[in-house]
């Protein structure tokens, strides 16, 4: 049964990388150095190849997770490539996912068999499935966000809390101090604001006497001084700045002085009366149940809502900033979860109470299916590449200009499949026929009719918008990608399904939201 429920947690986050596997342009600074550590190497000599030299993005980000990402792609890709399923550079950006959605889940593994020890089987099992049914934790944890490389140590640190004996009345000691130096090392590497996670928790173990300051000072002094020299090390290598600490950098951008501003401002209650509710969905309610029935529960929620109520003092608020606590609230979750669904089932609330998990869980499929298929059809940039590369697959000396929107919604440095670098080891396209002497060109704020003036130039995947009929004629449209708008409710449907039979009358009801897409993209090709 343990080994079952691991894999349901795998196969739900590789299911997720296989409906949708383009990338955001908010992932694109790991992914891209994932695919040059990859591509390229890490030797000297290679370095000025990389994109971030290019695109650097509005403050440095650490390699330490997209070099580490990629020596674990290698396992992924070499055994891929064994069985024959690489025969694209787009495989490879899948496999890469793969591996980091892998990561993210043994971290979920750990967790649950941590809550089956503490809380009981039944408890573990409904924390998978409430994780399972949820979308974003899942959805993400296989996309190359900085947020998603600290989610693993997060979660690890969260499991060496709740590992113990069902009535111990504190973690271990030791368990404590890897706890403190795991949440260091994601702090100073990988993400700041989990600082305001950090210090809640040392601030909960010395006051209930889990181990004592001057353990937490030596503790957090030697996991931040080897956090912070391994990757200023890293990072002044590949950003070739020296000293440089990205996330030190980070701090001073977004917080001293305040540009994370410049990205939006929310009201304080943000994360409580829109973003957790988003991430947990029927969660929340049960979470609440579970810390009025359980002490141990309200013991390991207070650092997770400490971080809640100091986080949102920062004005730029978003759901990932606190996806770490995810986690932590479907353990409450579940535990309120088992207590309804352990009611006697012969009483009329035991009944009910059944009954309301199984539609809470319900109601959680439902509002995931939606929101999985909105996310799969809203990275018109990928779809259009892709679809570019195989449309002209068998054409030579192709020069194509991406827009903006599509090169921030998926079209990543992975889809450029007829244009050098090549992996290591994986035969170029040439071996089969297919050209390699394909131009991708990125460079902003070109219009269609600059473009125009550009004779190298011979293709554009344009934004609709942008089109006038002056830049039309000089192109000729090769084909049109549409995205992902939103949903309408089919007032129709609804209406004929009450007047048909039963079995009629559901399956008009499967047609009661309609998803609106609209054109996005158009690939264009230019008139001879």
């Amino acid at each position: 049964m343990s080994t079952s429920l691991d894999a349901i947690l795998l196969l739900a986050s590789w299911t997720y990388v296989s409906l949708a596997p383009y990338t955001k342009v908010e992932e694109s600074f790991n992914l891209h150095a994932t695919h040059d550590v990859l591509m390229y190497g890490v030797r000297p000599g290679n370095l000025h190849k990389y994109d971030h030299f290019v695109f650097p993005g509005a403050v440095p980000r650490t390699f330490v997770g997209s070099v580490l990402l990629a020596w674990l792609s290698q396992l992924f890709i070499r055994g891929a490539l064994l069985l024959g399923h690489v025969t694209d550079k787009v495989d490879i950006q899948v496999l890469v996912r793969l591996a980091l959605a892998s990561v993210n889940a043994f971290g979920l593994s750990l967790l649950r068999r941590s809550i089956s020890r503490r809380f009981g089987g039944p408890t573990s099992v409904l924390f998978t499935f409430l994780t399972c049914s949820q979308f974003h934790l899942l959805f993400w944890m296989g996309r190359t966000l900085p947020n998603m490389f600290a989610l693993l140590p997060a979660n690890v640190a969260l499991y060496l809390l709740v590992d113990r004996a069902p009535n111990a009345t504190r973690p271990s000691q030791e368990n404590v101090h890897r706890a403190i130096a795991i949440l260091t090392f994601a702090t100073v590497v990988f993400r700041s604001e989990l600082i305001l996670l950090l210090g809640p928790l040392v601030l909960q173990v010395i006051v209930r006497q889990y181990t004592s300051i001057a353990n937490v000072l030596r503790v957090g002094i030697i996991a931040g001084t080897l956090s912070a020299a391994l990757t200023v090390l890293v990072d002044s290598y590949f950003w070739q700045r020296w000293p440089l600490w990205p996330e030190l950098h980070g701090v001073y951008f977004n917080a001293i002085e305040g540009k994370s501003a410049e990205w939006g401002v929310s009201p304080f209650h943000t994360y409580f009366s829109s973003h957790l509710p988003k991430l947990l969905l029927s969660a929340a309610p049960l979470s609440v149940l579970g810390v009025v029935l359980d002490k141990r529960i309200r013991g390991l929620l207070v650092p997770y809502v400490a971080f809640i109520l100091l986080i949102s003092g920062l004005g730029h608020k978003e759901w990932r900033f606190v996806i770490y606590s995810v986690p932590a609230f479907n353990i409450a979750a579940a535990r309120g979860a088992n207590w309804l669904i352990s009611r006697k089932k012969s009483s009329l609330f035991g009944r009910l109470s059944y009954l309301a998990v199984a539609a809470m869980l319900g109601a959680n499929c439902l509002a995931t299916f939606l929101l999985a298929r909105s996310a799969c059809a809203n990275y018109p940039g990928g779809a259009s590449l892709y679809a570019f590369n195989q449309l002209l697959v068998s054409e030579h000396n192709v020069h194509v200009h991406i827009s903006n929107l599509a090169a921030q919604s998926g079209a990543s440095l992975f889809l450029h499949s007829h244009a050098p670098p090549f992996l290591p080891g994986l035969a170029p396209p040439s071996k089969f026929g297919r050209p390699v002497d394909w131009v991708y060109n990125k460079t902003e704020g070109l219009s269609v009719d600059a473009l125009a003036a550009a004779p190298q130039i011979t293709h554009l995947i344009a934004e609709i918008p942008a089109l006038t009929p002056e830049a039309m004629e000089h192109w000729s449209p090769v084909a049109v990608v549409d995205g992902f708008d939103g949903w309408t409710l089919n007032v129709e449907s609804l209406k004929a399904a009450f007047k048909t039979g039963v079995g009629e009358g559901l399956r008009t009801l499967g047609s009661l939201l309609e998803m609106r897409r609209s054109e996005k993209l158009v690939i264009l090709k230019r008139q001879v």
